[in-house]
C-alpha cells in the first residue's frame, strides 16, 4: 500500500500500477463513506495487499539476483516511505481525540495508538472483536490493522526469500507458492470458523501479498498478444468492480471470496508486464495516477476525518448527511495531497537528507513520544479533568466493557461472542429445567442476552434458560455469511432441543432489521405449528451514537435535549410494523420497548440517577436491563401466555 515508484526514481515505473492504487483508494473511501452501491469496497484493500507484494518482491528479488540486497537499506526505505505521514496522521489523531473523546473513549483510544506505534494494531484490534468493543465509528486509528499487516510482511519477506535463495535457489517459486497456498487454505477455512482473526491478522492474509510477488516472478503467463494481453487486464478489472459492488458485510471474507479481487488486481499487473492494453490506458489517464500517488496519504487521512465528522462535526455541522460526506470527501483529497507533497516526497526524495542513524534515532525517538503518550492517557484513565465530575461518571458506562456487565450477560457460557468457541456452551448450565418454576428459554443475540440479568432477577419464580450469540438472528433460517456459532447454536434450539424439552413460553428477541422479518415469520409459524408459546421483543430504542457519550456531553453543553436529537427514528417505525405483524398476522404476546420505555413519546435515559439506559448504541447496562423487566411486570406481563 506504501510503495509508491516515482518516476524520477524508476525507469521501470508503471502509471497503471499507480492508477490501480487509485481505484483501490477510491473503493475504500465508497465503502467507508457508506456508498450504497459499493458495498464491498473493501476489497480495495486487498488490491493494496496484491500490488505491495509485486512492488516490494520484485525489488528485493532483484537486488538478491544482483547480490546487492541489504536488510538495513531496505528498512531504511520503509521507513521513510512509511512513517514519516503515520506518523504526522497519528500526532494530528491524538490531539482530535483529546480534544474530542470523552475519558473511557480516550483510554481506548491510547490502547490502539500504542498498537500502531509498534507496528500490532491488527493483533490489537483483532483482540478487541468480542461483542463488547467500541463501535468502528469511535476508533480513528482502526485503518492502521492493515498497514500493521503489511509491515509484518516487510519482516518475514525479505528474510524468506533470502533464505530461499541461498538453501533452494532452484525451487524459489515452488515454496513462494506452497507458503502462499498454506495461507490461502487456512484463510478460506477461517473465514467461517474464525472470521475476526482471519479478517486481521497476517498469516491469513500473506497469500495475498505472496500473490503479488508471485506475480513478479511471471506466475502467470507473458500475454504477447495484443488480444490476450486486453482480455486478461478487462477480466482483471471486471473482477475488482464486481466484487466491490457485489460483495457486503455478511460475505465471508477474506477466504475464497477475497481471490476474486487479488487474481483480477495480479492480472492487471501481470498483463501490464508484457506491454499496454485498454485498461492499462485508462488506469494511466493523469487524473486516476495522481490518485494513486496520494493514495498512501488518502487512506491514512480518510478514516480519522469520517470519524471526527461523525463525533463532533469538526468539518461542517448542521448539514444534511449525504453533503457532510462530500465535504470529508474533498477535506480528505486536501489534505492528503499536502500530506503527501510536503511530508511524503520530501523523505522519499530525499530532501531530507538524515544519515541511516540519524533516520532510526528519529523514528524511535518519536515512537518514545507516542508511548509516553499513550501511556499518560492510560495512567490518567483518559484525562478526566476535561470533563464535569458528573459527565466522567456517565461516560464511565461506554461500552460496559467490564467483569460486571460480561457476567449479567453471561458472556462465553450462555452468550457465545465471536472469541469463544462453541463448545463453551454448556446446554447443564444455560438450559437447566426447574421442576418447581415455570422454565421459558432467551434466544438471540445480544440484543436479547442484555434481557437475562433483568428478567431472572425480576421475575423470580420463572426459571429462565438462555441460548444466545452475538449477531446471531434467531431465525430457523440465518442470513447469508452468518456466522458458524450462529448456525449450530440456532439449529440445535430448534431441531435439537425443542423437539425434546417442554418449555412454557420461547422469548425471542434480537437486534431487527426489516429484512428479518420474513424469516422471523417463517419461524413463528413454524414454532406455534410445534405448539410452543412464543413472546416477542421489538427493536430497543436505538442512537446514532453511545448514550453514555450523548449524556455526557449533554451535561458538559447544558443541553438536555441533545440525547433526543440523535435518536434513531428508524427503529420506532420497525417497532409499530412488528407490533402490528404480531398482533393481525403471527398472534403472538408482543413486547414493545418503546411503550415502556418511550411514555408520550419521550424516551427514558437513565435507569437510576447517573446510571444510563444504555451502554452504547442500544445495549442495556445491568441497571437498564432490571428498570425494563420492572415496566414488564408493572405492565401484567408476568404470565406471558398468548393473547
Amino acid at each position: 500500500m506504501y510503495f509508491s515508484l516515482s518516476k524520477k526514481s524508476s525507469p521501470s515505473y508503471r502509471a497503471d500500477i499507480d492508477g490501480l492504487r487509485g481505484i483501490a483508494v477510491l473503493l475504500v473511501l465508497a465503502f467507508h463513506l457508506g456508498t450504497s452501491k459499493c458495498s464491498g469496497g473493501f476489497i480495495g484493500v486487498d488490491v493494496f495487499f496484491v500490488i505491495s507484494g509485486y512492488l516490494i518482491g520484485s525489488i528485493i528479488l532483484s537486488e538478491i539476483s544482483a547480490s546487492k540486497f541489504s536488510l538495513l537499506s531496505f528498512y531504511e526505505r520503509r521507513v521513510r516511505r512509511i512513517v514519516p505521514a503515520l506518523f504526522v496522521m497519528m500526532l494530528v489523531t491524538s490531539l482530535l481525540a483529546y480534544r474530542f473523546f470523552l475519558p473511557a473513549e480516550l483510554e481506548e483510544f491510547a490502547k490502539s495508538l500504542l498498537a500502531s506505534t509498534f507496528s500490532i494494531s491488527n493483533v490489537y484490534f483483532f483482540h478487541q472483536s468480542g461483542y463488547f468493543e467500541g463501535p468502528a465509528a469511535m476508533k480513528p486509528l482502526l485503518h492502521t490493522w492493515s498497514l500493521a499487516v503489511e509491515e509484518q510482511f516487510y519482516i518475514f519477506l525479505p528474510l524468506f526469500l533470502i533464505a530461499v535463495r541461498r538453501f533452494f535457489p532452484d525451487r524459489q517459486r515452488v515454496l513462494i507458492l506452497s507458503v502462499a497456498m498454506v495461507s490461502f487454505c487456512v484463510s478460506v477455512w477461517g473465514a467461517f470458523h474464525n472470521p475476526s482473526l482471519t479478517f486481521y491478522l497476517a498469516h491469513t492474509r500473506a497469500w495475498e501479498l505472496l500473490l503479488g510477488t508471485l506475480t513478479a516472478l511471471d506466475m502467470f503467463p507473458r500475454f504477447s498478444n495484443a488480444i490476450w494481453r486486453n482480455a486478461a487486464s478487462m477480466a482483471g478489472l471486471c473482477s475488482i468492480l464486481l466484487a466491490a459492488v457485489i460483495y457486503d458485510r455478511t460475505t465471508p471474507f477474506p477466504g475464497a471470496a477475497a481471490l476474486v479481487p487479488c487474481l483480477g488486481a495480479a492480472l492487471i499487473i501481470a498483463a501490464g508486464r508484457s506491454g499496454p492494453s485498454i485498461v492499462s490506458r485508462l488506469l494511466s489517464l493523469s487524473p486516476i495516477v495522481f490518485v494513486g500517488m496520494i493514495s498512501y496519504s488518502l487512506y491514512l487521512w480518510h478514516w480519522p476525518m469520517i470519524v471526527f465528522q461523525g463525533v463532533s462535526g469538526i468539518l461542517a455541522q448542521g448539514i444534511w448527511p449525504k453533503a457532510a460526506k462530500f465535504v470529508v470527501l474533498a477535506a480528505s483529497f486536501l489534505v492528503a495531497t499536502l500530506s503527501w507533497k510536503f511530508v511524503e516526497q520530501p523523505f522519499r526524495d530525499r530532501r531530507f537528507m538524515f544519515s541511516r542513524p540519524v533516520l532510526f534515532r528519529i523514528a524511535a525517538a518519536s515512537a518514545a513520544a507516542f508511548l509516553v503518550l499513550g501511556a499518560s492517557a492510560l495512567v490518567t484513565r483518559g484525562f478526566p479533568s476535561r470533563f464535569p465530575p458528573e459527565a466522567v461518571r456517565v461516560a464511565s458506562f461506554l461500552e460496559n466493557a467490564d467483569p460486571v456487565t460480561e457476567s449479567e450477560y453471561r458472556v462465553g457460557t450462555c452468550f457465545l461472542t465471536s472469541r469463544n468457541l462453541q463448545s463453551s456452551f454448556d446446554p447443564s448450565v444455560c438450559l437447566r429445567q426447574d421442576p418447581g418454576k415455570r422454565n421459558e428459554l432467551l434466544i438471540g443475540d445480544s440484543h436479547a442476552a442484555q434481557l437475562w440479568h433483568g428478567l431472572s432477577s425480576v421475575f423470580t419464580d420463572i426459571n429462565l434458560m438462555q441460548a444466545t450469540a452475538s449477531g446471531c438472528k434467531p431465525t430457523l433460517d440465518q442470513p447469508l455469511g452468518a456466522d458458524k456459532r450462529c448456525r449450530l447454536m440456532m439449529d440445535y434450539v430448534f431441531h435439537d432441543y425443542l423437539q425434546s424439552h417442554r418449555v412454557d413460553a420461547l422469548l425471542i428477541a434480537a437486534r431487527w432489521d426489516g429484512s428479518d422479518l420474513p424469516r422471523l415469520e417463517r419461524t413463528v409459524d413454524w414454532l406455534k405449528h410445534q405448539g410452543i408459546t412464543i413472546v416477542l421483543f421489538g427493536p430497543t430504542v436505538q442512537y446514532d451514537s453511545a448514550l453514555p457519550r450523548l449524556l455526557a456531553l449533554a451535561i458538559q453543553k447544558n443541553d438536555p435535549r441533545l440525547p433526543a436529537d440523535h435518536r434513531v427514528p428508524y427503529y420506532e417505525r420497525l417497532d409499530q410494523e412488528m407490533s402490528q405483524l404480531a398482533e393481525r398476522r403471527l398472534q403472538v404476546r408482543y413486547i414493545s420497548y418503546f411503550k415502556l420505555l418511550c411514555p408520550r413519546g419521550s424516551c427514558l435515559e437513565y435507569a437510576a440517577e447517573g446510571v444510563p439506559l444504555q451502554s452504547d448504541y442500544g445495549h442495556l447496562t445491568g441497571g437498564g436491563s432490571a428498570l425494563l423487566a420492572a415496566k414488564i411486570r408493572d405492565a401484567g406481563s408476568l404470565n406471558w401466555g398468548p393473547n
